[in-house]
């Protein structure tokens, strides 16, 4: 009987010493801006967009990354994902709007489904700047820093929301 043996990737914490480390970082980091910047250009370019290309391009990238956040940061990292969702409605509202006035468009010129990629890709790319900080901070295993860290993101990204917003008010 022929048993295959389980594949397990190197690095399952960022910033281990594995093969990995700190790689992933930069390597997400940009590959996810390039195809989330091309998520949002075929959501926002044509006034009527592609929304078949849209949910198969944004759905299969999301769904890889999604994978790839389960395998190098586990179950328990991921659930702020939920974090970054309710942040991110708030955000990407706020971000997105100030984005599009640049273009003269406003994120009510377009059915609510068209946005929903371009906010995936927001939630995960925001997800990964978070593992980042919990890495460069030294707070990931040290629950007390952890809470501190953690306490800030959400007091600066709500501080950084409330002025795109305000901002994107009084330029409109």
């Amino acid at each position: 009987m022929n048993k295959r043996k389980q594949v397990q990737l190197p690095a399952t914490l960022p910033g281990s010493p594995g093969v990995f480390g700190f790689f992933i970082y930069p390597f997400f980091l940009f590959h996810m801006l390039v195809f989330g910047l091309s998520g949002f250009f075929i959501a926002y370019a044509a006034p009527d967009a592609p929304v078949a290309m849209l949910f198969a391009h944004g759905g299969i990238a999301i769904t890889v990354y999604l994978v790839f956040y389960l395998n190098f940061f586990g179950r328990d990292q991921v659930k702020w994902m939920l974090i970054n969702a309710a942040l991110g409605i708030f955000g990407i509202y706020s971000q997105i709007g100030w984005i599009l006035a640049r273009f003269g468009k406003r994120i009510g010129d377009y059915p609510w489904y068209v946005h929903v990629i371009p906010f995936l890709y927001y939630v995960l790319y925001t997800f990964l700047l978070r593992q980042l900080l919990l890495d460069l901070t030294g707070s990931r295993h040290d629950a007390l820093r952890r809470r501190w860290v953690e306490s800030a993101y959400v007091v600066f990204s709500m501080l950084v929301y409330a002025t795109f917003l305000w901002r994107g008010r009084h330029l409109a």
